[in-house]
Order: C-alpha cells, then sequence, then structure tokens
C-alpha cells in the first residue's frame, strides 16, 4: 500500500515541476518581447525588436553569399548589376531611406526561371535576372526595389526574429507542461502548437506586404518614379504566379488583386487631384 501510494506522489511532483518550469519559460518570452518594443519612424508605428540594426546588418551580409547560392549565384552579365544599382541608388538617395544607416547593397541573381526579389536584414537586396526581364520600364523596376527597401526600413525581419523567438519560447513552454513521457498522445499538442505559431507567421507576412506595397509607393514619388509602375508590377507577379485572381500565392503574399487595390488607394492618397505629369514611368 506504501508503495502504490507513493508512484501517484511522485508523479504528481513531477508534473508540478514541469508546470512551473513551463510556467517560467513563458514569463520570460513574454516580458522579453513586451520589453523590446520601438518606435519605427518610417511606418510610424510600435513594433517589437529583440536585435540591433547593427545585428541586422551583420545577419543580412553573412547570410547575403549563401542566398545568391540558391539562386546560381550572382549574374555575371554587368550591365544588370549596373542598371540595378543606378535604380537602387536612386530611390535611396532622394526618398526617406537616406536617413537610415543601413547600408544598402542591390545584388542580380542569376536565375532565369525564378520571378523573385528579397530583402535581408540590414539592407541586402535581391533580385533575379528572370524577374528584370520579366518588366518593360524603369520605374515597374523602382517598384520592386520600393517594395524591398521599406522591407528594410520597417525592421520586417527583425520584428519577424522576435516574434519568432516569442513563438519558440510558448511553444517549448507548452510542450514542457503538457507532455507525458508515459503518454505518446501528448505530443500532438506540441504539432498543433507549432502549427498555430507557423500561422500567426503567415498573417505577419502578409501584413508586411501590404506595407511594403504602400510605403514603397511613397518611396517612388519622392524620388519622381510614377507610383502606377507598382500596379504593372502585381499584374506581372500574377501572370509569373500562374494563379487566378484571388488566390493567395507564396504562402505569404496577398493575392494581386488585394494588392492592386490597396496600392491605388495609396496612390490616389498621395495624389488626390491626381498623378502629375513627368514623373520617370
Amino acid at each position: 500500500m506504501i508503495r502504490s501510494r507513493a508512484y501517484p506522489q511522485q508523479s504528481r511532483s513531477g508534473g508540478c515541476l514541469r508546470i512551473g518550469i513551463a510556467l517560467a519559460v513563458a514569463a520570460f518570452a513574454i516580458i522579453s518581447f513586451l520589453g523590446s518594443k520601438v518606435y519605427n519612424p518610417v511606418t510610424g508605428q510600435d513594433q517589437y525588436i529583440t536585435i540591433t540594426e547593427e545585428q541586422e546588418i551583420a545577419l543580412g551580409i553573412q547570410a547575403a553569399p549563401e542566398m545568391a547560392a540558391q539562386f546560381g549565384g550572382l549574374e555575371p552579365d554587368e550591365d544588370y548589376q549596373v542598371a540595378i544599382d543606378y535604380i537602387g541608388n536612386y530611390l535611396i538617395e532622394n526618398s526617406v531611406a537616406a536617413e537610415s544607416n543601413y547600408p544598402f547593397e542591390f545584388h542580380v541573381l542569376a536565375d532565369q526561371n525564378t520571378v523573385n526579389a528579397f530583402a535581408l536584414p540590414g539592407g541586402q537586396i535581391f533580385i533575379t535576372k528572370a524577374l528584370i526581364d520579366s518588366m518593360e520600364t524603369e520605374g515597374q523596376i523602382a517598384g520592386v526595389i520600393a517594395h524591398e527597401i521599406v522591407h528594410v526600413l520597417a525592421r520586417h525581419s527583425a520584428e519577424r526574429i522576435a516574434e519568432a523567438q516569442l513563438a519558440e519560447g510558448l511553444t517549448g513552454a507548452l510542450v514542457l507542461a503538457t507532455y507525458d513521457p508515459d503518454n505518446p498522445n501528448s505530443m500532438a499538442t506540441a504539432q498543433v502548437a507549432m502549427l498555430i505559431s507557423q500561422l500567426v507567421q503567415m498573417k505577419f507576412g502578409r501584413e508586411d506586404e501590404i506595407t511594403s506595397d504602400v510605403l514603397g509607393v511613397e518611396i517612388m514619388a519622392q524620388a519622381g518614379y510614377d507610383p502606377r509602375s507598382m500596379v504593372d508590377v502585381m499584374r506581372i507577379l500574377e501572370e509569373a504566379s500562374g494563379e487566378g485572381p484571388g488566390v493567395e500565392f507564396f504562402s505569404t503574399h496577398p493575392s494581386p488583386d488585394n494588392r492592386i487595390g490597396m496600392i491605388e488607394e495609396a496612390i490616389d492618397n498621395l495624389y488626390p487631384n491626381g498623378v502629375p505629369n513627368g514623373l520617370i514611368q
């Protein structure tokens, strides 16, 4: 009898210990996240960032060679690089981006099949040869680059890192609190928690894309480009994606139709009397 009573007591003690540790882990993750709030003057919003701008720059520089390798390396035709450097630097020098501390660098990827562009934290911006070749005007290329510049200025990557750290902490706490080594089914709880975390990240990704579209319009206008070119970019991306209207593509990207509507609204807000003549197409 004494022995049979000891087993449940031991189990209860172990369970309480796991829950206590889990609560401490969760509390630390939440407090660390909430204590990282900063104001971003570009977006005009508060955000949670757990790394410095210097760390963002270092991360981007470190990751750049690996990212280039995934797309077949850099484009050997220097004419592509010269053109992208010109457009990218012109946007930086003639917009709010000039006030940032990020050392922007633009890279043309040799990939002739993948229509894509992306930004690493700290100012490393990549655009594939396939995407450049699909564009018809300088203004359209400027629209793509302006969009990526905003991702950097808005510190979207750093924000995602902070959110991932929070999600990892909470997921770890939940797994620790609910996992029972004698009950393999308890692992299902961990899988659900991870799925929820991924869905949250997807939602934030869509919001980031919209922010980069809308503020990209402003950067284009500041540099003298016709922001309506970004609407053309969305139509080209829609065709390249092979998806029909209203279909969400690449998981984190809103459909082109949704983005076009918000871009046009941003243009109307910026130019209530109509887009003036003489802007770079």
